[in-house]
């Protein structure tokens, strides 16, 4: 009795988030339901998704090069070798590794994944980040990709591999962080080998092909019968001999020297790479990710300066007073290097 009015009071809730990013097939059993995805629930909303940012990012096509734009319409990222002046770089570079700032982690595996807020306090021990926000070519592929005019969340990120005796991160699998669009970007500080696991990409997998949907259709129906917890969560996996048979090469992998930024959608297939030493790769991180069904581009006060830079510090802080409704896996370690082990 008290299950079903329980269900009762929160079906509307769970019907206004098939119009929002929500994309968990475990939480919500609207967007899981197995007979409304033979019906094509979740591949009708892949698709919305997919023709809304086709709109968004024709407002937005202007802006970047268009050799740029081209190549990421193509592959699904960019990538710029000695993307910043040297100097500048490596300003950036001596500042970031200087930094002791409030760091948080998150264990996956094997691996941990330490991130920093570029906030007023990071931008004050930090002026040559500065350069890097206001470069014309971040600010135009960034929006561009992410198909939204808003300010991306941006991080500093160090990813420490092989530092606890467990199974593999579960981020080396292949997979889709969700069912629409979405913008990251990695500003590598080093230089990145295989042997440090590199972030990989499937070239061409943020498409949305009639292969690429079929299979979306066909996740929805078995995510939840499987023992796959991140695809449960609406992150899919993928296996590589899948690949072959959406038309998708093998990924690639960037290994690539230091001061190269990367920039990629999300719904393509990606990972980190497996790495085969204890390492330390540290880079400029950051996303962008905002309601797939929105008809415009801006209009987000949290771009607006003085909330866009103090953004990650309040996420942090929500997840911390509600962890226990909304979940906060990024414990508060206290101030560290970001090569610190």
């Amino acid at each position: 009795m008290a299950h079903a009015l329980l269900q009762s009071v929160l079906a509307p809730w769970w019907a206004a988030q098939l119009l929002t990013g929500a994309k968990s097939f475990a939480d919500n059993p609207l967007i899981g339901s197995d007979r409304l995805n033979r019906r094509g629930l979740h591949a009708w909303r892949v698709s919305l998704a997919h023709r809304m940012a086709q709109r968004r990012r024709a407002k937005l096509a202007a802006d970047p090069d268009p050799a740029d734009r081209a190549g990421f319409d193509r592959d699904g990222f960019v990538a710029w070798n000695d993307f910043l002046p040297s100097a500048t770089f490596e300003s950036l570079r001596e500042q970031v590794l200087a930094y002791r700032g409030p760091a948080r982690e998150m264990v996956q595996g094997d691996t941990i994944t330490r991130r920093y807020a570029i906030d007023p306090a990071a931008l004050r021990a930090i002026p040559a980040v500065r350069a890097f926000i206001a470069d014309r070519r971040w600010r135009a592929m960034s929006r561009y990709v992410a198909s939204f005019d808003i300010e991306p969340l941006l991080y500093i990120q160090s990813i420490l591999p092989h530092r606890h005796d467990a199974p593999p991160d579960p981020q080396v699998n292949l997979h889709a962080d969700t069912f629409h669009p979405t913008m990251k970007a990695w500003l590598f500080l080093e230089d990145v080998d295989l042997s440090t696991g590199p972030l990989t990409y499937v070239a061409g997998s943020h498409r949305l092909t009639p292969e690429r949907l079929a299979w979306e259709h066909r996740r929805s129906l078995a995510v939840l019968r499987q023992d796959d917890r991140l695809s449960a969560r609406g992150s899919l996996r993928i296996e590589r001999d899948e690949l072959a048979g959406l038309g998708l090469p093998q990924p690639t992998a960037f290994a690539v020297p230091a001061n190269t930024l990367v920039i990629a959608d999300t719904f393509g297939f990606h990972a980190r790479g497996l790495a085969t030493t204890r390492s330390t790769r540290i880079e400029l991180w950051a996303y962008s990710r905002r309601n797939p069904f929105l008809p415009f581009t801006g209009l987000d006060l949290w771009s607006l300066p003085g909330l866009a830079e103090r953004r990650i510090p309040l996420l942090w802080k929500t997840h911390d007073i509600y962890r226990r409704l909304i979940g906060q896996p990024w414990a508060d370690v206290g101030r560290k290097l970001p090569a610190e082990d």
